[in-house]
């Protein structure tokens, strides 16, 4: 991507949707349920052959991430915008915040979860489950340093498979909804238990998010 990757206006930030947190996760019809990653929230923006990656707060998170920015820049449309969680991931696959901060040698991976507009088009309005159809076709190819983050149908398996895994919890989510940014009870997250004793000393690592 060399020169081709370069800062796109920051007036094109969408500020993200943000789950409400609660001790369990809803139930009944109409949710369904992601495992939340441990990384840096990441909006990817393509525009042509620019590229440019926000934190959760609008900043310019492109430099960081230019691995991720590659395959960003080689995805089959003209323009996209990207719902992503940005993770250093282990030899097992499994986010480790803290070499993501430390910066170690570890494989980078954006866990892509929600897909705002692509190819000029405000998908925003949709219900989520529409959202994802077009974000599973844009990942097709599985291209290197982007992933779809799958959803599951029975939330107290997920929560237990992730708290078993030492992961950090789950992001429940209305599938009728169209996507709201800041706080919403169409998305709810879930910590868990294994999650929060190990990490209870973070508070620093948490400000730089």
């Amino acid at each position: 991507m060399g020169n081709h990757m370069r800062a796109v206006s920051a007036s094109l930030f969408i500020p993200p949707c943000e789950p409400i947190e609660q001790k369990s996760p809803p139930t009944g019809k109409g949710w369904c349920y992601e495992v939340k990653f441990d990384g840096y929230r990441l909006q990817l923006h393509k525009s042509g052959d620019q590229v440019v990656i926000f934190s959760k707060n609008g900043k310019d998170f492109t430099s960081r991430f230019r691995d991720i920015g590659r395959a960003v820049a080689g995805l089959p449309c003209k323009t996209c915008i990207i719902d992503a969680e940005g993770c250093a991931v282990d030899e097992q696959g499994r986010p480790d915040f803290r070499a993501l901060v430390g910066g170690q040698k570890h494989s980078r991976l954006a866990w892509c979860f929600d897909l705002l507009s692509c190819d000029g088009r405000d998908l925003r309005p949709f219900p989520l489950l529409t959202r994802r159809v077009r974000l599973r076709a844009l990942l097709k190819a599985q291209p290197e340093g982007l992933a779809y983050s799958d959803s599951f149908a029975d939330p107290d398996k997920l929560l237990s498979a992730c708290n078993e895994r030492g992961l950090e919890g789950i992001v429940c989510k209305r599938v009728d909804q169209p996507y709201v940014s800041g706080k919403n009870r169409s998305w709810i997250k879930v910590k868990c238990h294994a999650w929060r004793e190990a990490n209870q000393d973070r508070g620093e690592l948490f400000s730089k998010r």
